[in-house]
């Protein structure tokens, strides 16, 4: 179904702004929030939960307003790649310390040192901008300087298509010798390292890739709104990452665009009626997902869509199958 499902999603979105552009802005967030998502989604496949990854999507900004700060016009199509690369290296800075634990010390540590790049980025202010922020002008595409609709559209189909293909790599990994490696991780971490394959390696190379999408992610909702802020690194935008992969489904790559699609929708509207009470009706959201549908809203897609006459029994010998194939291709 998913094989179907995918396109038929990407040629709706693509095709939306010919038809109307009322919502370009707000799809455009979505598919740049998707990203970090992905890459939390792909760490989960480890067991691991990473509450730091905000520290990433910083970077990415940042990157962004310090390049067309301080170089001038630079084009977009050189500051994504390089705003991603920023992301990477501190990927592997941090990486290399944080892959050594497992589980709640791994989530805390990714915490502590995003939250050490937010106090910097807050109280150096001359060179940040401090709780104002920093600037990000909005850069030349392929040398032509547009005016700001002209540059929404161009970012969407831009974003669109960065997510497109990072879903179908991220797709494409995980179902590689190495992905099954990563969920075999999780499965018996022990039993990997006997094979002669070390978890730690793996891990960290994962980490790295999740860095790098998080950073893209970063970078394009810095350029799309014109300012990048130590809020960025803060905590709860890190947990909001979180709660989007759960939210769209965890197992599925698909989950991140469902979920980002599901919450940026969701808190625009309950702000728009409820007024303060937009994280309220987030959180009954998550309560709900979390009771009667863990698999989130892609297993509900998957769900529906599934022949009649498997039932619940054949979803979970199919996850147990899959279980057992991953620790054998590894």
């Amino acid at each position: 179904m998913m094989r179907i499902l995918f396109p038929a999603i990407l040629a709706a979105l693509a095709v939306y702004p010919f038809v109307g552009t009322s919502y370009v802005p707000l799809l455009t967030i979505v598919f740049a929030k998707a990203l970090p998502v992905l890459g939390i989604i792909l760490l989960l496949q480890a067991g691991q939960v990473s509450f730091g990854h905000a520290l990433f999507f910083a970077v990415g900004a940042y990157t962004m307003g310090f390049v067309l700060r301080d170089v001038g016009a630079v084009d977009l199509v050189l500051l994504l790649p390089l705003a991603t690369l920023a992301a990477g290296v501190a990927g592997l800075a941090v990486g290399v310390f944080v892959v050594r634990y497992r589980y709640i010390f791994f989530a805390m540590l990714n915490l502590a040192f995003s939250m050490v790049l937010y106090s910097l980025l807050e109280k150096f202010f001359h060179i940040t901008g401090g709780t104002d922020g920093l600037r990000v002008a909005r850069p030349t595409v392929l040398g032509l300087a547009m005016d700001r609709a002209e540059f929404e559209l161009v970012l969407y189909g831009v974003s669109l298509a960065l997510l497109a293909a990072a879903l179908a790599a991220v797709h494409r990994l995980l179902d590689s010798p190495i992905g099954h490696t990563l969920k075999a991780i999780k499965t018996n971490e022990t039993r990997v390292e006997y094979l002669g394959v070390s978890p730690r390696r793996t891990l960290l190379a994962f980490y790295v890739i999740s860095a790098m999408l998080a950073g893209l992610g970063g970078a394009l909702v810095a350029v799309f709104q014109g300012l990048a802020t130590p809020d960025y690194a803060y905590w709860t935008r890190s947990g909001e990452m979180v709660f989007v992969a759960i939210l769209g489904g965890a197992g599925n790559v698909l989950g991140a665009l469902v979920g980002s699609f599901a919450f940026e929708f969701i808190r625009s509207f309950a702000a728009a009626y409820v007024g303060d009470y937009w994280q309220m009706t987030l959180g009954v959201v998550l309560l709900v997902i979390i009771l009667f549908q863990p698999d989130g809203l892609i297993g509900l897609v998957q769900r529906l869509g599934r022949r009649p006459g498997r039932g619940r029994a054949g979803a979970a010998g199919e996850r147990g199958r899959s279980e057992r194939n991953a620790m054998e291709r590894v």
